[in-house]
């Protein structure tokens, strides 16, 4: 055994996390269709007024509002219809004095009419004699030219993320490819002469290998592109070769080997080819966290354990992920509920304990670091500080939900 050298506490780790690591600056140009929560890498700028012409904002007719005037139920005002205006069309004909043209939502506003008097507040005979029963207003009812976005109008600005509405306003002003920067690539790899992939017939001795799956969901939701490896064996050579392979990605991630056995070596690895940062970080699950530097990239090194690795993913590399991914940090939801049960806690070791939320209250999920089902039986975490060793049944916690 190697014991730890200087464990860190959770916010020493994460000060040195944020400080290692630096945005990506490669961007590329893709179809709009596939740019939902990417982030855009230079101003859009729209060529063009939305809507691009002035148009009714309801079915009825376009009239002058001045041949509206005094109109109501006991006083209707008699004008003549002198055509009908379908979406897509353009009026042959204005509208000139006592007259108005039938028209449909969102048809363009013929010549002539300022305002459209809706069809609820007319009557039409078959002689082309409409009834108006209400006075309008010039440019009632009627969407104008450049009302949504005005040409030369930045649509979305350079650093900010798409969604489906920045997504339509794109689409709203004719773009049809989108420069974006490029999504941060994760070598995701498990180590252990113990580890195989799911599929193959388990030989003695022998678990599938979990973390390569979970890390990859991870960086998946978080704006990267998981890079699968496959299990690496606990020699020193087989881990060096395998990492100068591996540093062409942004991120490395190495889960197994980082504790403090004889075969594990993956902080061994890191200072042959470059910089351990730390090694032990002061968590419950996850006290075998280390992080590196290798040719300008971050290696994390995670726990082996299955629930240690997630949630130190979560705590630990999804907020390197993000900065580097360009995207704004991830926000929590949290609700806060009464402990259905006691827990006691690691003393010294900030500790991230899972629960489900079950009759109102918050039940403890953990069972131990080894186990997948303390988190997949999970519906969120509550966060017990280090100088905490006791939380009793009823004590009010905020649960951050997955």
């Amino acid at each position: 055994m190697r014991p730890f050298g200087e464990v860190i506490t959770l916010e020493a780790a994460r000060a040195i996390l944020d400080a290692t690591g630096i945005p990506i600056d490669r961007t590329e140009t893709i179809p709009l269709e596939d740019a939902n929560s990417r982030v855009v890498a230079g101003d859009i700028i729209a060529r063009d007024d939305v809507p691009p012409f002035s148009r009714a904002g309801m079915d009825g007719y376009a009239v002058r509002a001045g041949d509206t005037r005094g109109a109501s139920r006991a006083t209707p005002r008699t004008i003549r219809r002198v055509h009908t205006l379908y979406t897509g069309q353009v009026s042959p004909v204005p509208v000139g004095e006592g007259q108005c043209i039938e028209i449909a939502t969102g048809a363009p506003l013929p010549a002539g009419a300022d305002a459209v008097v809706m069809v609820e507040e007319t009557d039409a005979d078959d002689r082309d004699i409409v009834r108006v029963f209400a006075e309008v207003q010039p440019q009632q009812n009627v969407g104008r030219q450049g009302a949504d976005i005005k040409t030369g109008q930045v649509v979305v600005r350079a650093g900010e993320t798409l969604n489906s509405s920045r997504v339509g306003a794109l689409a709203a002003v004719g773009t049809v490819r989108v420069n974006v920067y490029q999504r941060p690539r994760v070598a995701i790899l498990s180590t252990g002469n113990e580890v195989v992939v799911p599929g193959t017939t388990l030989e003695p001795g022998q678990i599938y290998d979990i973390n390569r799956f979970t890390l990859a969901a991870v960086v998946s939701e978080n704006g990267g592109i998981p890079v699968a490896c496959p299990p690496a064996p606990d020699t020193l050579d087989a881990l060096v070769s395998t990492l100068d392979n591996l540093v062409a990605c942004d991120i490395v991630v190495f889960s197994g080997g980082s504790s403090v056995g004889e075969r594990d070596l993956i902080r061994d690895a890191i200072a042959a080819k470059g910089r351990l940062l730390f090694h032990g970080v002061a968590v419950k699950p996850g006290k075998p966290t280390g992080l590196g530097v290798v040719q300008g990239k971050p290696v994390f090194a995670m726990p082996g354990y299955p629930t240690s690795c997630l949630s130190n993913a979560h705590m630990l590399l999804v907020p390197m992920l993000r900065r580097l991914a360009r995207l704004p940090p991830r926000i929590n939801r949290i609700v806060t509920l009464p402990l259905a049960q006691a827990i006691v806690s690691a003393s010294g070791r900030h500790q991230f304990y899972t629960v489900r939320i079950a009759n109102g209250t918050a039940t403890p999920a953990f069972k131990a670091s080894g186990d997948i089902t303390s988190m997949s039986l999970a519906d969120g975490y509550i966060e017990i500080p280090a100088n905490v060793d006791r939380v009793d049944a009823g004590t009010q916690v905020d649960v951050t939900l997955f």
